[in-house]
């Protein structure tokens, strides 16, 4: 057994990664700040459940305000799944996403260099990084984020990176538009299906031949896991789902899950989002032996479902 740090615990992907190390029998310290940039609820329950495991530990604080060296003591492995997400308030909150998601991993990767017992770090970044570039998108290739968030991201993978030392192994996980049951309320896919399933109408920025690279939450986790022990390092890998998928696929595949036709409006392209993305996964495939292996058809259907029993469950309370 193993002591192992995972950082936004409480989080999407944080809360499945912690769960899923947890059932391979390590000790698991989740340190999370339960910060605004979605309702806290949603964290705090996912996090009520981890607490219930005799092998978890909660840490509830700030990275860049916590005495990190204390939290991450005799640990050996670092995910560092915490940061202040989404692309449109990055805009208008530019200091804070730097705050969060740069400050913080400089305050991290120092800890972890210190640590005598920390031998890698896995940094989840964000496919964010390359902004508008040819498809698909290649490790080796340029970046030119065109939001905060990606810029943000893209210092603290820079961060993460050249702390690679003889003494601390860091990679970075460029991971490509996560969903699946469980997702942030403010993405895409997730406000789709409520309103489509509350009956309103779906507002689409943009005419709906953007495209992304979707990847299921479970793939995500799986390549993170993996990214532990996999003989990378110093570099940045891309975690895609291995397809792309247009919005309009998107909302024909809502509207057959749920048996009706959507009302649909179109408004102007969102200012940052870019038109599509699509991971090159060669080295994933070489250097992790990673592949992607829900089809987004499948995902996405799990997730309308899951959206669906949320919403017969606040029917009972409410009821």
């Amino acid at each position: 057994m193993s002591r192992l740090v995972v950082t936004g615990a409480a989080g999407f992907i944080g809360s499945r990664l912690s769960q899923r190390l947890l059932d391979d029998g390590h000790e698991v310290v989740g340190i999370d700040g339960f910060t605004d940039t979605y309702d806290p609820g949603e964290k705090l329950a996912r996090a009520a459940v981890l607490v219930r495991h005799p092998g978890f530990t909660l840490v509830s604080g700030h990275l860049a305000d916590l005495t990190l060296p204390e939290h991450i003591a005799n640990a050996e492995v670092v995910f560092h799944l915490a940061g202040r997400a989404g692309v449109r308030a990055s805009f208008t909150l530019e200091s804070r996403y730097r705050h969060d998601n740069v400050t913080s991993t400089i305050a991290l990767v120092e800890a972890c260099r210190q640590s005598p017992t920390v031998r890698r770090l896995v940094y989840a970044s964000s496919s964010s990084v390359y902004g508008d570039a040819a498809l698909p998108f290649r490790e080796d290739g340029p970046t030119g984020p065109v939001s905060p968030y990606g810029m943000s991201k893209l210092e603290a993978e820079r961060v993460c990176l050249a702390g690679d030392g003889p003494d601390l192994e860091c990679v970075a996980l460029r991971y490509f538009t996560v969903y699946g049951p469980g997702q942030r309320p403010d993405m895409g896919l997730r406000i789709f299906a409520e309103a489509a399933w509350d009956h309103q109408p779906i507002v689409v920025f943009g005419d709906g031949t953007q495209s992304r690279d979707f990847t299921y939450v479970d793939d995500i986790v799986d390549a993170t896991h993996r990214a532990a022990t996999a003989p990378v390092a110093g570099l940045a890998v891309n975690i895609g789902g291995g397809s792309r998928v247009s919005i309009r696929q998107v909302l024909d595949l809502l509207s057959e899950a749920i048996g009706e036709p959507l009302r649909v409006r179109l408004g102007p392209f969102a200012r940052g989002d870019v038109l599509h993305t699509e991971a090159d996964l060669s080295r994933a495939e070489q250097l992790m032996g990673f592949r992607a292996s829900t089809p987004f058809s499948v995902g996405y259907r799990a997730e309308i479902e899951w959206v669906r029993s949320l919403r017969i469950e606040g029917s009972r309370r409410s009821a």
